[in-house]
């Protein structure tokens, strides 16, 4: 299937702008979504074995996951569990709606199979995604799989406001997900990275911990994790580690897309990669392992990582896995692959347990980090 989505498929999706042929995809998968037979059709085709992973008081019937910016809008949310994701995370979504960026946003670096983007949060704000969220639930369609929502900062807001910002988004969504993502690490919102700085993340948390505490009454939090950028320092990801035991944070999701680039003698290349936004794909997959094990280690493997960035084939997630992430998201791939990889990566990880002697995924969990 693989082979067929990228020698016949892909050429010629291709041939069309890169954003606007992920809207036309988008929109497709979208219309599938509200046809139940159509849906079942895809799983068929596309389906998984289950390879269960216990996390977060939640159940995922497989550790590969759909990626935040490919659904921000949850217009496809029924689908994913179709294509054989064991999860999805839906957004960013911030407060106030925004358009984003001016186009062109969007670029592909083919012979890397990488991406460029600075797509700049564009979404119908908090309030929308939940009535579309509230919708697909009333109509029976809500996806089989744990719903993440990644929450973004609203580019009017100034910094000095973003806790509110966030705090707001979290409020109106809070009964539509299993779980949440803080995105401070995105390079397309002006000076949102800076975020990532202890002091101003830790005022982030500690107000959506209050929304958690008031929303969950006598009920269970719902967990909270946060994106952190590949290009922070290991001192910088070492001080988000100390935010983990005082702000109840569940997981570290790692990594974000990077403002670096590949050397490259390519004319092609060069070019894509001197557009401004923010690199994905294969480029970044050793730097995103990189991060995932700096943090398995410091955190002695307390703190459950999603390990993102350049994951194209069974080979990419084992590596994150064994370097400490206990789930896995694919985008680029997707892009690169085609919707075949999510089973080729849950077929190639049941092999390696079985080569390893292992019967569950958590054992190979940081297996090579250390």
């Amino acid at each position: 299937m693989s082979w067929f989505y990228r020698s016949l498929i892909r050429p010629a999706l291709f041939t069309q702008d890169s954003e606007a042929i992920h809207n036309r995809t988008l929109a497709a998968l979208a219309w599938t979504a509200r046809q139940p037979p159509l849906c079942r059709a895809l799983a068929c085709a596309f389906g998984t074995r289950d390879l269960p992973v216990e996390l977060f008081d939640l159940r995922f019937p497989n550790p590969v996951g759909l990626a935040a910016g490919m659904d921000k809008q949850a217009i496809a949310a029924p689908v994913w569990p179709s294509l054989g994701f064991g999860f999805s995370e839906l957004g960013g979504v911030t407060w106030h709606a925004q358009s984003g960026n001016p186009q062109p946003r969007m670029f592909r670096a083919v012979a890397d199979e990488a991406l460029v983007n600075r797509m700049g949060f564009n979404n119908g704000g908090a309030r929308a995604l939940a009535e579309r969220l509230a919708a697909w639930r009333e109509q029976g369609r809500w996806p089989n799989h744990p719903v993440g929502i990644n929450l973004g900062k609203s580019k009017v807001t100034p910094l000095d406001e973003a806790a509110d910002d966030y705090a707001n988004s979290f409020r109106v969504l809070w009964p539509h997900a299993d779980f949440f993502v803080v995105n401070v690490s995105s390079p397309n919102t002006p000076n949102l990275r800076q975020l990532q700085d202890k002091s101003a993340l830790d005022e982030i948390l500690a107000a959506l911990q209050q929304v958690n505490a008031k929303q969950a009454k006598s009920g269970k939090p719902k967990p909270v994790l946060v994106k952190v950028a590949p290009d922070l320092t290991f001192e910088a990801l070492d001080e988000i580690l100390e935010l983990v035991g005082p702000r109840q944070l569940a997981g570290i999701v790692a990594t974000n897309t990077t403002i670096t680039r590949p050397e490259t003698h390519d004319a092609r290349l060069k070019q894509i990669y001197s557009e401004t936004g923010g690199l994905s794909g294969r480029p970044l997959r050793a730097r995103s392992t990189e991060v995932i094990r700096h943090l398995f280690r410091q955190s002695k493997g307390a703190v459950p990582i999603i390990g993102v960035g350049g994951i194209a084939s069974a080979a990419d997630a084992w590596e994150k896995i064994t370097a400490g992430a206990s789930l896995v998201q694919v985008y680029s791939g997707l892009v690169y692959q085609g919707p075949g990889l999510i089973g080729d990566i849950v077929k190639g990880l049941r092999w390696r347990l079985e080569v390893e002697g292992l019967t569950q995924l958590k054992q190979a969990v940081g297996l090579r980090a250390l």
